[in-house]
This record gives C-alpha cells, structure tokens and sequence, in this order.
C-alpha cells in the first residue's frame, strides 16, 4: 500500500462515488421512531444470567430499555420485531479490515491499474456486505488512497450504508518493508515517519498503522525479522499519542513486539511468533492482540486456494502456522487482551461460515470460553477502541446495534453461524425471522 497523499480534489470524486453506490445498494429498511424487538433472550456478556422474555426498545439509533415484558410497557407506535424463541447480542465488531484489499495471484491480477473511483466502488460494496454479515464496527488498520477515510465520512452521513469505521488511513512503511514496493522510496528514520504520522493523523486517521516485521503476503525476506529501528517505532507511536490517535503495529516479531509494547503501541497485529516472555509483557503493559488466526490455519486454506493465490503466497502461509496457534494458545492462557480480527473481509465465506465467526470458534479451540470468544467479538473491541459508553453491550443509551442468533452463542459460540436479524443504528440491514 503506498503512502500518496490524496488532494481535496480527490477525495471530493471519491465522495461523489460513495453516493452513486448508496444508490444502488439494498438499503436498511425504512426506520419507524420507535422499534421493540420482543420475547428474545439477552445474552449476559459480563457471565450472569440471561435476560429471557426480553424487551429491547430503540428509539431512533439508540437503545432507549432493556428489561422483561413484565416490565416494559411496549409503547403503541413502536414497531414491533417478533424475536421469540432468539438469542439477542450486540453487533459483532472486527478489528482488522481492509475494505480495499488486493491479495496476490489472481486478484492482484484482476485488480492491476484499478482507479481511485473502482476502489471506492468496491470498497463501499465491501461494507454493506460486511454489514449484512452482522459486523456493525470495524477497524481499518491501513487502507488505500484514503478511500476509507471518505467510505467512513459518508455513512457517518448516511449517504452510503456500512458498519461504523476506525481507520488508520494509509499504513506508515519503510523503504524495503512489508508493505512497499521494489524500487519505491517510502519513509525511513524518525522525523519522516513522524511526518507520515502526522499525515495520516491530518487526513483523519484515529488509528496509524506500522509495519514494523516482515509480513505474508511480501514475497521473500523472514517473516519475523524486525525491520523497523527502535527509535522509529518509539517516534511514530510518540508523534500519534499526541494528537489522540492510537498506534496499530504489524508484528510477527518477539523483538520488535518488545519495542513496540515499551514505546506504548495501543496494538499488535497478528504476531506470528509471539512468545510467552512478549505476550506477558503485553498483558502487564495492557496492549492488545488482534490474532487474525484465520489467516494461517488449515480450516481456511480452499479460501486462498480458490483465490488464486501464487504457491509463495500459500507456502509463507502454512510456514507460521504451527507458531501463529501457539502465540495465540500462550497469549489467551497469559490473559492478554485480544480484540477479534480476521485480515480478511468479515464477510469471507470460510470453513462454512464468515471469516469473522470462524475467527471467534478458533478462540475457542485454543482455550477461550464461548463466552470470552463472544466479547472479544463485542465488548473487547469498543474496549480497545475506547467506544464503550457507545457500543459493544445492549444497554440503555448506546447504539442499537443488534444482532439476532438462533442459539445462545455464550454456551456455543457457532451460534454466530446463524444470523437471523441485523441492526445497526436502530435501522434492520438484514431479517431473516420470516424465513423459517
């Protein structure tokens, strides 16, 4: 991904791409004042027990009640939602999407030469069949040409329809990391990465995005060899928490993990050969995880298969995956926080169901609690990303963005291949109720 910086001008096209897709995508469903989904079960996500014959009220984008039949008084121009028999959890949330991802082999080919215009057209196709997934917020921790900058401004607005976005704009690269391209200078040393920061921050970046190991999907050099120098990892995260912005950090690497969790990195993504002396210091230090497991384990393998992905690409692949299991094992057993990420899209059809859910289930086989895997899907993500008074619980106050499952997914977490109803912001994006 390259770091160009995009003029007014530019974005502004952008803008007017995002409002013709808004038009020609399936829209939510006209939003009466007032929804009440009733006779559901409310899962309990801080462990106690459940709320049955529930009541969840929304007025507007907002939950306004939670509580029994017996105790809330359905008001009689409230839309009524039929959810008996149904298990009702907050919008699930990923935080590691690209909305603009280019993979290599065949898609890289497909999508060679594409223009900023296609890439926001796909980019916005991306977020409402993300949406429709039951993902209500997702995290973009480096993207393409500012497109998600202008994606996230336009739903925000309501003329394009997607789940709520935290971007990182473009991703800060060194010259010869993961990220860049042969031949191509990017930034390198302390001031021009602060400069790049500062950038990305300037554009409205609430995230900044750093590659400071190797990486899959660049062909050739260890995947877990540090790349970026100590003082350049200790300046961006520097230059990023002084304008309030929270620094995301590609890792594969136990040594540069090391720097970057004593320079206050907020996360690591992936960390591929994360070992327990790390992993213990991230958990003391509060520093989040984002596994992206699903990228590397063998359940998920046909997806890159029947993306035509180059054997390189499938080789560096199985090659961390042993090591990727057992950083995520140590990291769940060490208490880190982990917040859910696929690096895929949410969406992507895998081992049966969406990268996002069979993320969750992998949690769950190495070591979470159905329970654990769930938050780590909800309230851990709004924690991480410092939205808690907003989202990540059915509380009176935050958002109504609500999903609707046909099992209880805090007893067996592949309830979530079972979405029945998606709302987002008190608007249904999806409802399936009535086809069974």
């Amino acid at each position: 991904m390259r770091n160009l910086m995009v003029k007014a001008g530019a974005l502004t096209r952008l803008m007017v791409f995002v409002s013709i897709v808004a038009a020609t995508v399936s829209p939510a469903q006209a939003a009466p004042e007032r929804v009440a989904l009733v006779g559901g079960t409310v899962v309990n996500l801080d462990g106690g027990p459940a709320l049955t014959d529930a009541v969840v009220l929304v007025r507007g984008d907002r939950i306004e009640a939670v509580g029994t039949r017996d105790e809330i008084v359905v008001p009689p121009d409230a839309y009524p939602i039929d959810v008996d028999g149904k298990w009702l959890i907050p919008g699930l949330m990923n935080m590691h999407v690209h909305l603009g991802l280019i993979l290599p082999g065949k898609m890289a080919t497909e999508l060679a030469g594409e223009t900023e215009g296609e890439l926001t057209l796909r980019m916005a196709d991306n977020a409402i069949r993300t949406l429709e997934a039951g993902v209500t917020t997702i995290r973009l921790p480096g993207d393409t040409a500012h497109g998600d900058l202008a994606l996230k401004k336009a739903i925000a607005r309501g003329i394009a329809h997607g789940p709520r976005i935290f971007s990182g704009g473009e991703a800060v690269v060194v010259t010869g990391g993961h990220g860049s391209e042969s031949g191509v200078i990017f930034n390198d040393g302390p001031y021009e990465l602060i400069k790049a920061t500062r950038r990305e921050i300037s554009a409205g970046a609430d995230w900044v995005k750093i590659f400071i190991s190797g990486g899959i999907a660049t062909d050739g050099g260890d995947i877990s060899q540090p790349l970026m120098m100590p003082e350049e990892i200790h300046a961006v995260v520097d230059a990023a928490h002084r304008f309030g912005a929270r620094v995301a950090a590609h890792s594969g690497s136990p040594q540069a993990t090391e720097v970057a969790v004593d320079a206050g990195v907020d996360s690591i993504e992936h960390g591929y050969f994360l070992d327990r002396k790390v992993l213990r210091k991230m958990a003391r230090a509060g520093t989040w995880l984002v596994p992206t497991i699903v990228v590397s384990q063998p359940a998920t393998e046909p997806f890159f298969r029947e993306l035509g992905s180059p054997q390189w690409y499938l080789d560096r692949r199985d090659s961390v995956g042993k090591d990727h299991w057992q950083a995520l094992q140590t990291a769940i057993a060490e208490d880190v926080n982990i917040g859910l990420g696929t690096d895929q899209m949410a969406f992507e059809p895998n081992d049966g169901t969406s990268a996002t859910v069979r993320e969750a289930q992998y949690y769950v086989e190495a070591g979470m609690t159905p329970l654990e895997a769930l938050r780590s899907a909800t309230t851990e993500p709004a924690r991480m990303l410092g939205a808690e008074a907003d989202l990540g619980s059915l509380e009176e106050g935050k958002f109504a963005d609500i999903v609707v499952v046909d099992g209880d997914p805090a007893e067996d977490i592949s309830a979530l291949r079972d979405i029945l109803l998606v709302m987002k912001g008190g608007h249904v994006y999806r409802n399936d109720l009535g086809a069974r």
